[in-house]
């Protein structure tokens, strides 16, 4: 390993560790902005920013694509996390990256927030942004019908409902997959500021959690989770594949050893894809699941 390569692991866990131990503070540190400003990116990509698809200012997204004159792309809708109360889409521009640079047409949403909203808004504003994509991605060059919604933290939780609960009227037809990293999908009751704030106030709290809702079978889902998580445990993701299989639902479960929260998310990043082997494993779901049929 030479100095330069030395270095640059180094720097990267020395910010690994600055993420893992900001996730739980105040959101004004924004971790993952700090984090997104200073990590170096996947190049060879084309951004589309501030694509409005409703009227509120929250609603517009992002769209990375492979530089070029590509079209018929693969298309990930990625949701980002943040408690439900907090996120901004610029602050994922290294996880579009990733994947605009394998060849992945990538959506990053903005949404309403608690306190300004509560469940089920902000997972509505996702559906959305979804059926903008399936009605207009073509006019960038990607192919609706090859779609894998992802999201980590509550982003994840949100991808997650839009694919189980009929009251977002999602259609499911073009929807080669799903991707969840660390997600909480069986958290009631809530004991955490974060969900009483988001679903306190639901008259049917049971009805919140993706675990109760599981019936039919399912696109394929790749779920990882590091088994060290304790912002959302891992067995939230354990109950739910377990779930899924018995719905019939072919269902991955990756368990990254020693992996915390945010490891799931920054293992996508550039420089700290030596730690986990995460944005390896989405890529070969990604890959299986949105070949040319």
């Amino acid at each position: 390993m030479n100095n330069g390569t030395r270095a640059l692991v180094w720097a990267g866990a020395l910010m690994v560790g600055a993420i893992a131990g900001l996730f739980g503070i105040a959101n004004a540190f924004s971790p993952v902005g700090i984090f997104n400003a200073l990590v170096p990116k996947d190049g060879d990509v084309a951004v589309e920013r501030d694509v409005a698809y409703g009227v509120h200012p929250r609603q517009k997204l992002d769209i990375y694509r492979p530089a070029g004159e590509a079209t018929g792309l693969p298309v990930v809708y990625f949701s980002y996390g943040g408690g439900w109360e907090s996120g901004e889409k610029g602050e994922y521009s290294f996880v579009g990256r990733a994947l605009a640079a394998r060849g992945y047409l990538t959506v990053i949403a903005d949404y309403r927030l608690v306190p300004d909203v509560v469940f089920p808004d902000f997972v509505a504003d996702n559906g959305l942004a979804v059926q903008w994509t399936r009605e207009q991605i073509g006019t960038y060059g990607g192919d609706a019908g090859r779609m894998v919604l992802m999201g980590h933290s509550a982003g994840a939780y949100n991808v997650m409902m839009l694919a189980l609960d009929a009251r977002f009227a999602l259609e499911m037809s073009d929807v080669r997959g799903i991707v969840g990293l660390s997600g909480p999908y069986d958290f009631f009751p809530f004991d955490v500021s974060q969900s009483q704030n988001a679903f306190g106030g639901f008259s049917q709290p049971e009805q919140t959690q993706p675990v109760n809702l599981v019936s039919e079978p399912l696109p394929p889902v790749f779920l990882g989770h590091g088994d060290k998580d304790e912002t959302v445990y891992l067995r939230n993701s354990v109950a739910l594949a377990e779930k899924m299989t018995e719905s019939g639902t072919d269902v991955s479960l990756k368990i990254y050893e020693g992996g915390n929260h945010a490891d799931t998310l920054v293992s996508l990043a550039m420089p700290l894809r030596w730690r986990y082997s995460v944005i390896e494993d989405v890529l070969a779901f990604l890959e299986e699941n949105t070949s040319v049929r």
